[in-house]
């Protein structure tokens, strides 16, 4: 059976979701492997590089971090693919000055990796929001392809000024 990328992005966001749901229900510490200790290292320092790469404006280190069929909802609420975002990057379009990455959920699953957290960019360039400093939810979905981690998947949020982060139970996260 073959299912398309919009039907393989539903699923994974459901998966997503519950998984992290499922999380919030079980407070026992997960115990993990030597290989996902590692993996989570790997995919933690990719997503760190992620960051460098926006915040060095580095469409080619963006590109070697993203799966050829990488696809994001952006903070702009647009559906968009790797080819379009690195366009915006090379376009002035999509600037980020400032980036803090806050990494508040990471889970291995053999060569797909889940991550959630809360970022706080500057956006600059011709970005309608430039200047202004906006807090966002994020979460990335990573798979190791060909030897390597990169990042398929991903949704970003801007939170609404009226909202405040809810503090994250440590209990439920590792």
């Amino acid at each position: 059976m073959k299912i398309s990328r919009i039907e393989f992005l539903g699923i994974s966001a459901a998966l997503c979701m519950t998984l992290m749901t499922s999380a919030g229900r079980s407070q026992t510490p997960v115990e993990i492997s030597s290989a996902d200790h590692d993996a989570d290292v790997m995919v933690r320092q990719r997503s760190a590089d992620e960051v460098t790469a926006f915040i060095n404006n580095d469409p080619i280190e963006m590109a070697a971090l993203w799966s050829e069929d990488f696809v994001v909802t952006n903070p702009l609420n647009r559906f968009v693919s790797k080819r379009q975002v690195l366009g915006m990057v090379q376009s002035g379009v999509l600037v980020i000055t400032s980036y803090d990455r806050q990494i508040e959920y990471d889970r291995i699953y053999g060569d797909m990796a889940i991550m959630a957290g809360s970022e706080t960019v500057v956006w600059g360039g011709k970005m309608p929001n430039a200047g202004k400093t906006e807090h966002l939810r994020f979460t990335a979905v990573w798979m190791k392809q060909a030897g390597r981690w990169r990042e398929i998947a991903r949704h970003a949020n801007i939170i609404p000024t009226t909202e405040r982060i809810a503090p994250v139970d440590k209990s439920i996260v590792r």
